[in-house]
């Protein structure tokens, strides 16, 4: 009897070990779908691109694709615009929000806890409510069609001091006040402690903000007017034309606009993943 009970209980693990696999499966192949299209119809002349059924292996593979869309748009350029406006977005993100995730972890202060619930409140806050302000604000400070409007913007992020906030929490008072006791400045205690045991929550915040910047198409389509100051997500833009929509060259330019978050998540995938396991453990 005791036998046969351990065998059934091993048969139902088995089964719901077996139906976690299945689900989780089923999950995966919806979310990959898209992007398996995208690459496909990336590869097809435009006419091919919506035939059905959906044929994944075009008859003629349109390598050309992936050739013209640095010919007709000046792509390059904006590739090197969009580079530099995340690099630059992601270092000061890092910078201004783990100071700031210092201050209200470990600097007592008169009402540091609800100053540090009204900050995260704007996160509340959609972009749509502030976007013209802000407009009219940098407008004035002359920075209208200039990447350093966005650069601006985007640097100070209540997620990221969310984030790193949570992480500095974790890590024992007793480090700090122990470096204070040993003459460590305040600024020597967030550089050579804090940072170093943070490292997962800045790596997980640096990937977010480092898609939301590449892949963001309202920022720059409010403040860059100019073709030179352009970003990719702009550029992709001009293959829909007047006289219509040029679908395999819009498939072709968004696998490559999507190649370096593929690349930054895989650089960064274990301390992201890490980051997003231990962040909320404190509060």
């Amino acid at each position: 009897m005791v036998l046969e009970g351990a065998r059934a209980r091993q048969s139902k693990a088995f089964f719901q070990k077996l139906l976690i696999y299945a689900l989780l499966l089923c999950g995966t192949i919806i979310m990959i779908l898209p992007f398996l299209w995208m690459i496909s119809a990336s590869l097809k002349p435009n006419n091919d691109v919506f035939e059905f059924p959906i044929r994944w292996i075009p008859k003629v593979i349109q390598w050309d694709n992936y050739v013209d869309i640095w010919k007709k748009i000046d792509f390059l350029l904006y590739y090197k615009n969009t580079i530099w406006l995340t690099l630059v977005v992601m270092f000061n993100s890092l910078v201004t929000s783990s100071l700031a995730a210092y201050a209200f972890a470990k600097i007592p202060f008169p009402e540091r806890k609800a100053l540090f619930l009204l900050y995260v409140m704007t996160m509340a806050v959609p972009f749509q409510v502030i976007m013209i302000p802000q407009f009219v604000i940098l407008k004035n400070l002359g920075l209208n069609d200039t990447l350093w409007s966005l650069v601006l913007l985007q640097s100070f992020s209540p997620l990221g001091v969310f984030l790193i906030r949570q992480a500095f929490m974790g890590i024992p008072n007793e480090l700090s006040e122990s470096a204070r006791i040993d003459g460590l400045s305040e600024f020597g205690i967030y550089s050579r402690i804090m940072l170093p045991l943070s490292k997962p929550a800045l790596s997980t915040f640096a990937i977010f903000q480092f898609v939301f910047v590449w892949n963001d198409f309202l920022g720059p389509l409010i403040y860059l007017t100019s073709d030179r100051n352009k970003t990719i997500q702009l550029g992709i833009r001009k293959f829909i034309t007047q006289y219509g929509v040029e679908y395999g060259l819009v498939m072709a330019a968004s696998v490559c606009a999507l190649l370096p978050v593929i690349v930054m998540y895989v650089i960064f995938q274990k301390s992201f993943i890490q980051g997003i396991a231990t962040t909320g453990l404190k509060g």
